[in-house]
């Protein structure tokens, strides 16, 4: 049976669906929850290298180091037959920046969203723009987004005070 060879359309590569690849077999299961593709890490490496003003500033001011809320985000990370610009595994968030060539790709934008939601991925875009002259709404955006996504945290367990320390009798009475 012939592959279907699909056009990666941000690096200009060819992917193939079948085997692995590009989408096809990219199950999640124990090792791979996040669905990583090995395949596009030569092309994630480039791309990290040669990232968008906008990407510069989110990972550099917002992103990098657990600056957001503790979370970890990275950059350029492959997943399913992607490549997202950051992506917080423990949340499962990708967030994406979006240039001028996005606006004539909406429509593939739109698909690649779905086929992450689908794949329980949490999907936010911001346009480049909205990154470099807005900084603190995009970072301050990102922070309801994480409120709305994240667990709460575990309630302390009972007979604990507020201290966290339980009281104790005088030993020395």
């Amino acid at each position: 049976m012939r592959e279907v060879v699909l056009r990666y359309w941000r690096l200009g590569i060819w992917l193939s669906p079948a085997g692995g690849g590009a989408g096809g077999g990219m199950e999640a299961d124990k090792n791979n929850l996040c669905r990583y593709n090995k395949r596009l890490q030569p092309f994630a490496n480039k791309l990290r290298k040669e990232m968008t003003r906008g990407e510069a500033c989110l990972w550099k001011y917002v992103l990098r180091a657990r600056q957001m809320k503790g979370y970890q985000f990275r950059r350029q990370r492959p997943v399913l037959d992607f490549i997202a610009d950051f992506m917080c595994k423990e949340l499962r968030l990708v967030i994406e920046v979006d240039g001028i060539t996005h606006d004539n790709k909406l429509g593939k934008d739109n698909l690649r969203d779905d086929k992450l939601r689908q794949a329980g991925f949490y999907v936010h875009r911001f346009t480049d723009e909205e990154v470099l002259t807005n900084i603190e709404g995009v970072s301050m955006a990102i922070e309801r987004i994480i409120e709305e996504i994240a667990p709460p945290p575990a309630p302390p367990p009972a007979g604990d005070n507020e201290e966290g320390v339980q009281p104790t009798g005088n030993k020395h009475s």
